[in-house]
């Protein structure tokens, strides 16, 4: 079974290939992504890494979590689940009066 790691304080001039390096010491990365700013592509400073042995994923956490790579004491752990919901969608917002005035945006 895979695991999904959460790498953050990591610094802005990290590379994906050095990232997907750090990990592979510990086992077989199937992926690392590090995230960019849409506007800027400039890293916001974390990432994630996906490993493909969850034993060999919580060992590269143990060992990497408050390490200090680039300068920054990176902090790595399980990544969250993402939120189902999608925070789209919605619903039950039908009819209603309410306030009618124009907004200013």
């Amino acid at each position: 079974m895979s695991i999904n790691i959460y790498v953050g304080n990591l610094s802005f001039d990290a590379s994906e290939g050095e990232l997907k390096g750090l990990f592979e010491t510990y086992g077989e990365v199937d992926s690392a992504k590090i995230i960019v700013d849409q506007f800027t592509g400039r890293s916001r400073g974390f990432a994630f890494v996906e490993m493909r042995n969850r034993e060999e994923g919580l060992k590269a956490i143990q060992e990497l979590d408050s390490k200090n790579v680039g300068g920054r004491s990176l902090k790595v752990n399980e990544a969250r689940p993402r939120n189902s919901s999608g925070g789209g969608g919605g619903g039950g917002r039908r009819g209603g009066g309410g306030d009618q005035r124009k907004s200013r945006w």
